[in-house]
């Protein structure tokens, strides 16, 4: 009787043992408001909001790239929002710029109003130019630190929360990264060799991978025999010319992406700090994945989604085409790329592609897209129609 008496006693203990462990939690993060986002060529995100009591419904890209908020000159001048000098400077791959400052403003989301936001102001122009729609503004960090934001593209819907505990869905896989005002994550990017680099996790950035011609050079990243392509991108400060080319993997977590687009720049205006990061992860990749931006935490979970599997786009054309006075006209040639091989010229106005008449620039840019086709192009040059064949160059071959 004695020998069960004291094993009982010792399962008692222990049973006990395990069970007296004791954790604080966070009250669950609740729901605050849902509202739809539309998605731009390259994966730009833009959302509705309005600024304090203006009617009008403003165009703001979601940028996780930015760590401020902001407005377009062209939108404060229009609604006479005063704005007052700082001695602050911003950096893009472009460009410095010391910019002026809209303080004490309400951003009003569907259901969300947070107040108190100091917007920084900057010449949007180029961009609304670029993506055919007016860009009034950019939200990144005062906005995205403050609450559980989900980026829903199977359903192109945003949903808000408060901070607090969150059960991530299964099937995904959880960041930590390094913050500043920016997510700064480690990535596996492999073409000669793996390289370990830390990037910026960029939902503002319309492209899947950009990196520093330093980063490239210093880790012999990339086969002197592979092919890059001369282009620009548009960024602060205005056009950067750079370089576009494939390398063989980018690893995310799990996730393994073969042959993805990369762009390579000089980095004059030390954007990356290098060697501290290698460049930045654009959202032509992260969309691919649901997303769960838990700034407050400092988390980011990633799932993939019904676009995951989606074609890179490997096109060039060597063509910068920009939404001008409400035509869609052609502004820059890069010499010897398929643009320059078709003829077009400086000032042409595309009036029609394929037989079919648009100024929809979204439109012409995913015509263009299907590499090795001959697209037929009418522009107006000199008021003139001219007849032109259009062969998109695969960056693949």
């Amino acid at each position: 009787m004695k020998k069960k008496i004291v094993t009982l006693l010792l399962f008692c203990t222990t049973f006990h043992f395990l069970f007296s462990q004791e954790e604080f939690v966070l009250p669950q993060a609740k729901h605050i408001t849902s509202f739809p986002f539309v998605l731009l060529n390259g994966g730009i995100i833009i959302i509705k909001a309005k600024i304090d009591a203006i009617p009008d419904s403003l165009n703001f890209v979601l940028d996780t790239g930015s760590g401020g908020i902001s407005l377009d000159s062209s939108t404060t001048a229009e609604f006479k929002i005063p704005t007052k000098h700082s001695d602050r400077t911003i950096r893009g791959i472009a460009g410095l710029k010391q910019v002026d400052f809209a303080y004490q403003h309400s951003l009003k989301l569907p259901g969300l109003t947070i107040d108190n936001l100091d917007f920084h102001i900057n010449d949007y122009e180029l961009l609304t130019s670029v993506y055919g729609i007016k860009i009034d503004g950019i939200i990144g960090f005062s906005f995205i630190r403050k609450y559980v934001v989900y980026i829903d593209y199977d359903n192109y819907k945003i949903e808000v929360y408060n901070p607090g505990s969150i059960k991530y869905p299964r099937g995904g896989y959880l960041m930590s990264p390094q913050f500043s005002t920016l997510p700064m994550q480690n990535f596996i990017v492999k073409d000669e060799i793996p390289v370990l680099t830390k990037l910026i996790f960029d939902t503002g950035a319309g492209l899947c991978a950009l990196f520093s011609q330093d980063f490239i050079t210093d880790n012999a990243l990339i086969s002197k025999k592979r092919k890059l392509y001369p282009t620009q991108a548009e960024g602060l400060g205005g056009k950067k010319l750079m370089n576009t080319t494939v390398i063989k993997e980018v690893v995310i977590g799990p996730y393994k992406f073969k042959k993805v687009p990369v762009y390579i720049f000089s980095d004059e205006y030390n954007v990356t700090n290098y060697p501290f990061l290698g460049g930045l992860i654009g959202n032509d990749l992260l969309r691919r994945f649901n997303v769960i931006l838990n700034y407050p935490e400092q988390k980011i979970y990633l799932k993939p989604n019904s676009h995951f599997a989606d074609a890179f786009d490997y096109s060039y054309t060597g063509l910068g085409i920009y939404l001008i006075n409400d035509v869609v006209t052609v502004i820059d040639i890069i010499p010897g790329s398929p643009g320059d091989k078709a003829g077009f010229k400086k000032n042409d106005i595309i009036f029609s592609i394929d037989n079919k008449i648009s100024k929809n620039i979204q439109a012409f840019k995913t015509t263009i897209q299907n590499v090795g086709k001959k697209t037929k192009v009418v522009v107006l040059r000199n008021g003139k129609p001219i007849s032109l064949i259009l062969q998109t160059q695969n960056i693949l071959k």
